[in-house]
Parts: structure tokens; sequence; C-alpha cells
């Protein structure tokens, strides 16, 4: 080394997803947190409407997650799960398939979101090869979605920057067009009416690829990053229809949704639809250590025991499979969850947070707003020559003002954790509403 970089040196550490020079020259710094807030570099307290990144469902320094990391570290760091095996990692596997609908029975651990994806693409083209169907090979995703951030995720994925600067991605892909339609749709509360019919875009890629070539279809039951686009009523029902009709493998990317964020245990709940495979991370450990779960039909697995010419079955994993501090983080989260009622208490403060999100309707330059359980959607209408520049300064308003919000373009995305009370509903809703009305 050198030298000694200064630590308040913004340019060594490459922040993800950021505008790293602004950040330099306007910093929101964190320091702690606790419950429903995070402590600003300043000493402000800071209402964490977006549950970090979307994970921190059960609040902030819960206790009973604190203890289940402080018991497991002083008992077994790590341990590798190619060929071995830890008690925790089997139980776990049971309490997670315990939440999700019969017949998704199995569980391969990852270590993100987008570990989950990457990996439910490759299990599907594993299972069709297995079975003698090796033709099938293609993936099909959906415009203006999000399944992380891998090379399989990116490239079934729909959103443009997220792609364009990464070369070809994987060959064999293809796009069902997405589902916002505000010219119909605008400022449902719920699933809008209009756009089931969107479905049948898969049947056109079907008939253009031949149905015989496509290993399966992957999209969000409720596309998160891209801004909150909630299904149309009927649409995941057609997808599931359409899929079966064809062989297709479906995939649910509930990496979001998954975990309470709806009301439910998933969106495969919520919606009365059942996929093949479901993805999950984020709110499986409630943040606190990196950790995904890929969860399959009881069909796929049985496939892959039953196929296999080799001792392995699969041949892929990873070194932080099941690390067992994710495992007691996630054991801890999913107690935390049962014992705490926490799924119904989404449901229970779905209507009251319905109500706040559609106050908005008449304030200044909101076009569309959108919501279900305990998330919602804010649509800015974008300034001309500048699309994204009013959703970057509200964000800087609200943490300015003790709120941390997130924004995709000029799409304000709300998803604060379960624990928020009714009036900590109202304080966000009304600060939010005055800095919309401030800005021009």
């Amino acid at each position: 080394m050198t030298h000694s970089p200064s630590p308040n040196d913004f340019s060594r550490f490459w922040m993800p997803f950021s505008a790293n020079r602004d950040f330099a020259r306007d910093p929101r710094l964190i320091t702690a947190a606790d419950g429903m807030y995070y402590t600003s570099s300043d000493g402000r307290q800071i209402l964490d409407a977006t549950a970090g990144l979307w994970c921190v469902n059960a609040g902030h320094g819960d206790p009973i997650i604190k203890e289940a990391l402080k018991r497991q570290i002083d008992t077994l760091d790590y341990a590798p799960h190619f060929n071995f095996g830890t008690p925790a990692a089997f139980e776990l596997a049971g309490q997670v398939a315990a939440l999700f609908p019969a017949g998704l029975e199995h569980v391969f651990f990852t270590g993100s979101g987008s570990e989950s994806v990457d990996t439910a693409l490759k299990i599907a083209l594993h299972y069709h090869r297995a079975r003698g169907d090796g033709a099938r090979t293609r993936l099909i995703g959906r415009e203006r979605g999000y399944h992380g951030v891998g090379f399989g995720g990116i490239s079934v994925g729909g959103i443009v920057n997220n792609r364009k600067h990464f070369g070809t991605l994987l060959t064999g892909t293809d796009h069902m067009r997405h589902t916002h339609d505000p010219a119909r749709n605008a400022f449902s509360r719920g699933c809008p009416d209009h756009g089931a019919e969107l479905a049948d875009d898969l049947i056109r890629i079907a008939e253009l690829h031949d149905p015989s070539t496509i290993a399966a279809v992957i999209v969000e039951p409720m596309a998160g990053s891209t801004g909150v686009l909630l299904p149309p009523k009927g649409y995941l029902q057609r997808l599931r229809e359409i899929c079966d009709r064809n062989g297709i493998l479906l995939i649910f990317d509930e990496v979001i949704t998954a975990y309470g964020r709806l009301g439910k245990a998933s969106a495969a709940e919520v919606f009365g639809v059942t996929p093949d495979i479901i993805t999950t991370a984020k709110g499986l450990t409630n943040g606190v250590i990196p950790m995904g779960a890929v969860i399959v039909d009881e069909k796929i697995y049985a496939s892959a025991m039953e196929h296999s010419e080799t001792p392995i079955e699969l041949f892929h994993g990873y070194t932080y499979s099941a690390h067992p501090m994710a495992v007691a983080a996630a054991k801890a989260t999913l107690e935390t969850y049962r014992r705490n009622d926490m799924f119904a208490r989404v449901e229970a403060l779905a209507p009251l947070w319905e109500d706040a999100v559609h106050n908005l309707r008449d304030v200044p330059n909101v076009v569309d707003l959108r919501n279900m359980g305990l998330v919602a959607g804010i649509e800015l209408s974008p300034r001309p020559g500048a699309p994204g520049a009013r959703g970057a300064e509200v964000m800087k308003m609200a943490w300015a003002e003790g709120l941390m919000i997130r924004v995709t373009g000029d799409i304000i995305a709300l998803s604060p954790p379960f624990i928020i009370t009714e009036d900590e509903i109202q304080m966000l809703f009304e600060k939010l509403a005055g800095i919309l009305r401030r800005i021009d």
C-alpha cells in the first residue's frame, strides 16, 4: 500500500445501482438502525419506508434474530454442504417448504435473489434434459422484469439499462410484453381490471419459436423494482394455463413478495396460482445475512433423483449455500414472523395503507398510484428532457425530512417493515405529500 485513503474518500467504494458522483457531493450516511428507524451520520432519525431494500420485514434489530445469531457464532461459524450437512439446514428447508403451496416440497439454498434466479433457470433446463426433452432450452422473461444481476437474470430480465452494457447475454431468450397500461388502469386499487389478455403474448412467442423449444417462463407476480406493477386480474391464471398446455415450466420470482409482503407467505397464495418453481431471498433472513431459497415442485426434484446417471444429481451449488449463520437468521426470522403474526398484520394494515396511497391522487405531478399489501408505487410525470430528475429530487428531499424512500426513475416505491404503525403511515404520507407539492 502506497497511501492511506481518507475515511471520507467516497471514491474507494464503488456503490451498487447508485449515482456515485452525485452521492460524493451529497452523501446520505447511515450509522445505526432500530425498529422502524435508521440513524443518520448527523444523528437524525430516518423512517425506513423501504424495509432497507424490500428485505427488513420484521424491522431492524429484532431481538429473536439477534439472539439466534449470537448463539450461532459461538457454536458453528461455517460448514460446507457439498456432501456434508448440518441439521439446521434440513430443518429450515422443511420450514420454508411448509410456507408455500402444496407440491412445492424441496428447497435449494442460495446466497441472494440473483443466485436464486440463476439457480431456478438452471434447474428448469436440467429438468427437461434429464427427462430426455433436451430441445427445451429457451427461457422467456418479460419486458420491465427484474430478476437480479447474474447473466441469467439480466438475460430474462427486461430493464434496458440493466442489459445494454453487457454484450449479447444468454442466447435463446425472449420477452413477453409488460403489463403496464396506464391508459386503462391508472389509479387502480390492487390488481387492475384490464390486461389478462396480455398473457397471450406467450402464445405468440411459442408459435414463433415452437413451444417444444421453451423450457420455462419467469415472471414476478408483482413486479417491484421496475416500479410496482401488479398483475391484471386473471393474467397469472392465464399464464399458468398456457404453460400447462405447452409443457413449459412456470417460475415465479418472489424475491420481493415472499414472506409476507402482500399479506400471505407468497404471492402464489395471494393470487391462487401455483408455479413450478419459486425464487426467494430478501425477507427470508430479514436482511441481516444474505440468503436465498429456491422452492421446487416435487416432480422436478423426483426427476433429478430418478434420471441422474451420476452420483451427483445436480452439478450446481455455492460455497455459502445454507451457511450456518444465514440458516440461524432465517429460522429466527420465520419464528418472529410466526410469533408476532406478521403476515396477518400486513393484511390488517393494507386497507389503511391503500387509502393513504390514494389520497395522493390530486397531488401535483402524480400520474398513477398502485398498491397491494404493504407496497406502493407512486408514478410522477417526468420533467421534459430530464427523466428521473424529479424522482431523484424527491428522494433527496425525503431524506432531509427524515424519510428513506426508493425511486426507480420517476416512480417512488414504498415497502415499509411490517411493524409500521398507523400513526407512522399517516406521518409518512403527510410528509411525502408535502414534498410533492413543493417540487416543480
